[in-house]
């Protein structure tokens, strides 16, 4: 007896040590990339998703490309990942999308945003959604749009400077939600009985978080927050199926106009996750931009005297003092178009670009085996020395030859390739209206917050505090434009 227990003992414990040996010695029709696997199953996720508080290459990152070079493989939340740094095979990869590769995230992010999200999707139907998005938010829509944009922020600017502080992540993503969602599905929260963005609100906070779905848990809450999100969006579709728009106002008389077609490739359920989508996406990552762009300014005066004389000599060349921003304003704002990609580079908003092989794929001495997925890690890129001069330094300057339109080899914060994000010429519209609006009419104070932790996506744990007066008023209580040397010892503010 007690030699057959110690024989399945034995068999038992062999196995496992071969299980443990396959799993850091994948199989490869070649030489993999230098890396390591990690425990079995959790892989390195524990690391990958640690917290940093750095402006630098993700700790995660820069230790493995010091240990293995600028292409390494390791295994995050039970899948293996090949982790691209180089420049050159980024921008390969994204050039072979839909022949070598395609877009792809773990399973854990297809439940967060839906089986059907965009970023999910391949081939001709990606295309068709693509399509639908840009006629609503390509160039001719936002020229269309400018006014509603220009406006939404003066309300905003306004109502904060009569606050004694604004939290600006939140108070600029509740203004972008609240524009976003009145063009997409015409919500106005003043008139809804329930809080739309509340609900994304809950999304995010457990978004970019360790995948454990136990009640109490970040990831758990985001679940949660989805769920309410899609029943609202659910019923206001059901609610707008009942009683259409005569005349086509949103994007959902868009949609339903879609799914009443014969030869329609859309279902409610494509639809319902490109609403989610593009609420999220138009909304989080431009409003950490934004509090990352005016975090920036505050901690750099010398960009924020430029910035300000580009929108003074805009307003000194307008006939009609009265008159709002025009299309040809926006598009002759040089520098502050320096300023956004140089905030988009040294934000690394998007900590990495997932896709998966199609095949086994040789690239120099290294292969990625078919079904690996691959991250390309923008950070990397963006802060690489050798491409960037002090790439720490928010320098706007360095843009000033570049006619940067789309990606580069060197720079990707908005994607690549032919999923370079449809939603940027929006996010450029919102960034630079609104920084017009600021810089022309209010002066601000940080109070407070500031700091960054990245998880690995940039977080603002402690917001970012300001206090905002209009310009007009300042000079109205005796031209004061700079706090007093006793104001500086009272608080460690920085008056902008």
């Amino acid at each position: 007896m007690w030699t057959v227990c110690l024989c399945i003992a034995a068999l038992v414990a062999l196995s496992f040590v071969h299980w443990i040996h396959r799993w850091s010695n994948p199989r490869c029709n070649g030489n993999l990339p230098p890396g390591s696997m990690g425990l079995p199953l959790l892989g390195e996720s524990l690391e990958f998703f640690a917290s940093n508080s750095s402006s630098d290459i993700p700790p995660f990152v820069k230790e493995r490309m010091k240990r293995y070079g600028p292409v390494f493989r390791t295994s995050l939340v039970g899948r293996p990942v090949i982790v691209s740094t180089n420049s050159d095979l980024n921008y390969y990869i994204f050039q072979q999308e839909g022949r070598l590769f395609q877009s792809w995230y773990p399973d854990t992010f297809t439940e967060i945003f839906g089986k059907q999200n965009v970023g999910s999707l391949h081939g001709f139907i990606y295309k068709y959604l693509k399509g639908m998005v840009l006629n609503l938010f390509g160039p001719e829509s936002l020229r269309k749009m400018l006014t509603e944009v220009e406006q939404a922020a003066n309300k905003s600017l306004d109502m904060w400077s009569r606050q004694e502080t604004v939290e600006l992540k939140d108070a600029s993503a509740a203004m972008i939600f609240d524009l976003t969602a009145k063009k997409l599905i015409s919500h106005d929260p003043e008139k809804s009985s329930e809080n739309l963005r509340e609900n994304f609100v809950a999304f995010i906070k457990g978004l970019i978080s360790f995948p454990l779905n136990i009640p109490g848990t970040a990831y758990h809450k985001c679940l949660q927050g989805r769920k309410k999100a899609m029943t609202m969006l659910e019923n206001m579709l059901e609610e707008r199926r009942r009683r259409p728009n005569k005349v086509q106002r949103d994007f959902y008389d868009y949609v339903l106009e879609e799914l009443q077609r014969k030869d329609t490739v859309l279902t409610e359920a494509v639809a319902l996750d490109l609403m989610f989508v593009l609420l999220f996406a138009s909304f989080e990552t431009t409003s950490l931009a934004i509090t990352f762009a005016i975090k920036m300014l505050a901690e750099n005066p010398h960009v924020l005297k430029e910035l300000t004389e580009e929108h003074d000599a805009i307003l000194r060349k307008r006939e009609d003092s009265e008159l709002g921003l025009t299309w040809k304003e926006y598009k002759s704002m040089k520098f502050t178009f320096q300023v956004i990609n140089e905030t988009a580079r040294l934000g690394n908003i998007v900590p990495g670009i997932f896709r998966k092989a199609l095949k086994d794929i040789k690239y120099k001495e290294h292969t990625i085996p078919a079904g690996w997925a691959v991250m390309v890690c923008p950070p990397a890129v963006h802060l690489n020395p050798s491409t960037y001069k002090d790439p720490l330094q928010f320098n706007p300057w360095r843009w000033e030859e570049s006619e940067l339109k789309g990606a580069s080899k060197n720079f990707m914060a908005f994607g690549g390739g032919m999923r370079f994000c449809v939603g940027t010429d929006f996010t450029k519209v919102q960034m630079a209206v609104f920084l017009h609006c600021l810089v022309t009419k209010y002066r601000w104070v940080l109070m407070k917050g500031g700091d960054i932790v990245r998880t690995p996506g940039l977080q603002f744990p402690n917001g970012l505090h300001i206090q905002i007066s209009e310009k007009h008023k300042i000079r109205a209580r005796g031209g004061r434009n700079h706090p007093s040397r006793q104001d500086d010892e009272e608080a460690d503010h920085v008056y902008c």
